[in-house]
């Protein structure tokens, strides 16, 4: 495949291109990259091409995926579970994936917060391994999928409140898919210990509302477990959530990986990747009306951030951010600008 250039449109593909993405569930962001970029390749792609985007859950699945043949792009998050799957190391016992590439990463401000009712006696996550009997936890399934589960569970284990102990000592797990009705299990008192993501959303603004609560922090052992793997701590700043009165250090969660395989079209990743770079306006506008301290996706969007991946960027990928060093992003004929 080769690309020719249009001084208006800049670089397009000169064959048709059939090109699957591995996304989220649906409504969520992962989506709206796909569908963003399905776009603007396609704008710049022959009469023929096809485009699909498939639900998918944005953790080990989408690398399966790409590993399997049935997809092309693939979006994770957090970013640092990217490498855990390229390299293979971490709590899922993957298997090294030394074929992944990555085309970039669209900025995503997360943190995992550890979040419990003011009630109970505890002032760290180690002290949940004494009150075993008092708590029903709320977060997702180490399951092998999700990055959620496997790091909640994971930083339970490094804290000393190891969670299969924690069952056997009385301890309740409720268990989800995606933040959201936990955060509203919390705040409506199904449970007790919150462990979730997603702390920019309107949810987590509400989670006092109806109870007092207590956010603790991971612990040294945790945090440094987590850097041994290559997964970074982050802070919470004061006054960021309801009633955090100091500065929380916790587990970072953010930004979203775009991953593909050794042996993508390098025009293609070289095309995916220009569009990611200079059409960026088209997708951070859907989210300026959101301030940029509580946006899902952070804007503006910094071409030195997408590129500094934590799995090896694909040569075309390399190749395209080299190119558009320097320049700004096309500001005509772009949807939502």
């Amino acid at each position: 495949m080769s690309l020719a250039n249009s001084q208006q449109t800049g670089p397009r593909l000169a064959a048709p291109v059939n090109l699957r993405f591995k996304a989220d569930w649906g409504q969520a962001n992962l989506t709206r990259i796909s569908g963003w970029l399905a776009q603007e390749i396609g704008d710049r792609a022959p009469e023929g091409s096809q485009f699909s985007i498939h639900a998918g859950r944005g953790g080990v699945d989408a690398v399966a995926a790409l590993q399997d043949g049935r997809a092309d792009i693939a979006l994770i998050t957090p970013a640092p579970a990217g490498r855990l799957m390229f390299e293979g190391t971490g709590p899922a016992g993957n298997a090294p994936s030394p074929w992944l590439r990555a085309l970039g990463k669209i900025t995503h401000r997360d943190r995992l917060v550890v979040a419990v009712d003011a009630d109970l006696p505890v002032h760290t996550v180690a002290d949940l391994a004494g009150i075993a009997d008092q708590l029903v936890i709320g977060t997702s399934a180490d399951d092998g999928v999700n990055a959620i589960g496997l790091a909640a569970h994971l930083g339970l284990k490094l804290a000393g409140a190891d969670p299969e102990q924690l069952r056997r000592d009385g301890a309740q797990f409720l268990y989800d898919e995606r933040p959201f009705p936990l955060v509203h299990a919390f705040a409506t008192g199904s449970i007790n210990v919150l462990i979730q993501e997603a702390v920019m959303m309107p949810a987590w603004q509400r989670i006092a509302e109806r109870r007092a609560v207590r956010y603790l922090e991971w612990g040294d052992a945790v945090i440094e477990g987590f850097a041994a793997i290559g997964w970074p701590s982050a802070i919470v700043a004061a006054g960021y959530l309801p009633t955090l009165e100091k500065d929380l250090l916790t587990l970072d969660f953010a930004d979203f990986l775009l991953l593909c395989r050794e042996d993508l079209d390098e025009d293609v990743a070289y095309l995916a990747t220009w569009c990611m770079v200079k059409t960026r306006l088209a997708l951070e506008s859907q989210y300026q009306h959101i301030p940029p301290d509580h946006t899902p996706v952070g804007y503006p969007l910094d071409p030195a951030e997408m590129q500094d991946t934590p799995v090896p960027l694909h040569p075309g990928a390399r190749r395209a951010y080299l190119d558009v060093a320097g320049q700004g992003p096309l500001t005509d004929g772009l949807l939502w600008t």
